[in-house]
């Protein structure tokens, strides 16, 4: 990385936010000592790379960073909502207005640190993801995120190839890309079990290779009761991040069967976007989907909850959470449960039960 680096330049710094179990005080420090003698802290800025979730609170960060990482380099949560914030590049990739973090757009030297698991729409994280949406502006975020794209067969667990969300965000950040990019692995102990680091497209496909081998299982039929969790602290923190545990569970479980899920949620909705806003706007799944599919409209958080609601229509859904009430849950559209081995009973010795401890860290699919 020497090799690119120069003195006198503004280092970008890329991360996830508190929601991602990325090694990030690991995984900065190692660039921060490649870089030392070239560049000075002063002059590398650390973007976390939010998307549309809320800031990260000065105790996370020092948390996430350590203490001397986060007291000598400028650390600055991405704001999605701040027009003030970023640079307008234009209609990029298929019609998605972009706009991007000023800081990142006018550094002269950009730099990516993320983790690689599946994801449930964009196929697999860490990538081209730390540029679009960690670093995208609302409406960015909203035209990646839009109906037709998340229903779109290919937006799912694994699949990058004709991924109408990847393909977009693959074509953001090649608008403005990273000169460096480093991702990792992690196995269930949140451990590192692979580092991958270069040009940003290459080392992401490599990773993807691992964590396909690592968390992806074929089974070769449904379930009728599948219990799952959103894979603990920190990726539980909010019924929001849960949807991601119950994804996972949609795939193997018959259809009008049960997903238990168990989710501390211990920021509860939580409070960013319109998420339960947008529930409370209607009194049943089906309802909820009939209006995001609908023509023209358009809100932040609407894909979480047409992931939800197509979820809900295909399963029960029942929640374990401590952090929130019955009526929270209720007003949710799931159903809330103290015990899960109560459900477990009730289900009956016949019953085929699948469980995924580590949620949307463990994709099982048919094929």
């Amino acid at each position: 990385m020497k090799e690119i680096a120069h003195r006198g330049q503004r280092v970008a710094i890329s991360i996830c936010d508190v929601t991602r179990a990325q090694p990030r005080q690991l995984m900065v420090q190692a660039i921060l000592d490649e870089l030392e003698g070239v560049v000075r802290p002063e002059d590398v800025t650390i973007l976390i790379a939010t998307g549309t979730h809320r800031a990260n609170t000065y105790d996370e960060i020092r948390w996430m960073l350590g203490d001397e990482i986060a007291s000598t380099c400028r650390v600055v949560n991405h704001v999605a909502r701040d027009e003030s914030s970023l640079d307008d590049l234009g209609m990029i990739g298929n019609g998605v207005p972009v706009k991007l973090n000023r800081e990142w757009v006018g550094a002269d030297l950009r730099i990516t640190t993320g983790f690689v698991e599946p994801h449930f729409f964009a196929g697999f994280s860490g990538g081209p993801k730390m540029v679009a949406p960690g670093l995208a502006g609302i409406d960015t975020v909203v035209t990646l995120h839009d109906a037709a794209r998340i229903g779109h067969p290919n937006a799912t667990w694994g699949v990058i190839e004709g991924n109408p969300v990847h393909d977009d965000v693959r074509a953001i950040a090649r608008a403005a890309p990273p000169d460096f990019s480093m991702d990792v692995v992690l196995n269930s102990d949140q451990q590192v079990t692979g580092v991958y680091a270069g040009e940003i497209f290459a080392m992401h496909a490599a990773a993807c290779v691992q964590a396909r081998l690592d968390s992806m299982q074929h089974i070769d039929r449904p379930f009728d009761l599948v219990i799952t969790s959103n894979s603990g602290y920190p990726l539980d923190q909010n019924l929001y991040q849960a949807v991601k545990g119950m994804s996972a569970a949609v795939r193997v479980v018959k259809p009008g069967g049960l997903i238990v899920c168990a989710a501390e949620c211990r920021d509860g909705i939580p409070d960013h976007g319109s998420y339960a806003e947008i529930l409370s706007s209607r009194p049943n799944p089906t309802a909820l989907l009939k209006m995001i599919e609908a023509p023209g409209y358009s809100k932040p958080d609407q894909w979480q909850v047409q992931i939800q609601a197509k979820i809900q229509m295909h399963a029960r859904v029942l929640v374990k959470a401590d952090r929130l009430s019955d009526s929270q849950l209720e007003a949710a559209h799931f159903e809330p449960i103290d015990d899960v081995q109560a459900v477990v009973d009730a289900a009956g010795s016949d019953a085929s039960i699948c469980v995924l401890p580590e949620g949307p860290q463990t994709i099982p699919f048919i094929s």
